[in-house]
């Protein structure tokens, strides 16, 4: 019984670094796909939080009225980076962005003052700056004179982020199963050179429980290192990922990365112990001719 317990070890080892290696790519691929969604939700979240809004002021507006504004922009949970412009740092942004030929012909400067912001990715869209903006005009009627907005960027981006986050959900459901399918293949292979051995112990009087306990340990150790290596290869993507695109180091959130990483040691542990015991049960249930 040692002799065929070893023999069949034997040959299970090499089925081992297979699986190990096989789970480890699969769960890599997960990850990658799992770190482009992430990035693409943060993309999105990025350019709306990079939309600059303006409510401009009637130049009559004294400066405690315009202080009032400013404070009441301040005071929403939503608005970042509140900025009174003045007409002179007005002019001079638009000197810097476009030609000078109204300053060549000695017309005076037309550009009002303005509250300028930027508001959280959540509220970047067509109902919540209507809201802003209805707000701003009725709270500041005598001295909000207009808001400007970019919606065909607003519109655009918003259209970006739900298309892609609908089509790489898609892509994230469609993979979880090939993912799982993969690995239990995979799995049922590597247990598939143990079949006597498991047999065997059966056959000598040996309990489910006491041939199941070291499998199913060897899986879970199997998956835990699969997944190491799962996420050796995903920091290294990512390590070059953002060595080569530089704007993707805007994008990195470690809490994500994180939850990723947690996703896929809970994934590979788990895949492998249940297609290991499952493997197990179905062979204890075979008959010996059955095995060959």
């Amino acid at each position: 019984m040692s002799q065929i317990g070893k023999a069949s070890a034997k040959r299970g080892k090499p089925s081992y670094v297979y699986a190990i290696i096989g789970v480890s790519l699969v769960l890599f691929l997960f990850g990658v796909v799992g770190w482009i969604f992430l990035n693409i939700k943060k993309t999105g979240d990025y350019f709306k939080e990079n939309i600059q809004l303006h409510a401009y002021l009637y130049r009559t507006s004294s400066s405690k009225q315009i202080d009032s504004v400013k404070n009441f922009i301040d005071s929403l949970p939503y608005a970042v980076n509140v900025h009174y412009t003045t007409r002179e740092e007005a002019i001079e942004k638009y000197n810097q962005e476009n030609d000078t030929l109204w300053k060549k012909l000695a017309i005076n400067n037309p550009l009002p003052e303005s509250i300028d912001f930027y508001v959280k990715a959540n509220y970047v869209d067509k109902d919540s700056l209507s809201k802003i903006e209805n707000d701003l005009r009725s709270t500041f009627p005598t001295v909000v004179s207009e808001f400007q907005t970019p919606k065909a960027t607003v519109a655009g981006v918003s259209q970006f982020v739900k298309t892609s986050t609908i089509v790489l959900l898609v892509v994230a459901i469609i993979l979880s199963l090939l993912v799982i399918v993969s690995i239990d293949n995979t799995i049922r292979l590597a247990m598939y050179s143990n079949r006597f051995l498991i047999k065997t112990m059966q056959m000598v009087g040996a309990t489910r429980g006491f041939i199941a306990r070291p499998l199913d340990g060897r899986a879970l150790i199997n998956g835990l290192i699969a997944s190491g290596i799962a996420i050796g290869l995903m920091v290294g993507f990512i390590t070059l990922s953002e060595k080569f695109v530089p704007y993707l180091r805007l994008l990195h959130d470690t809490r994500n990365m994180m939850l990723i990483f947690a996703g896929i040691i809970l994934l590979g542990l788990s895949i492998t112990l249940i297609s290991t015991h499952r493997s197990v049960v179905k062979y204890l249930k075979m008959k010996l001719d059955d095995l060959y």
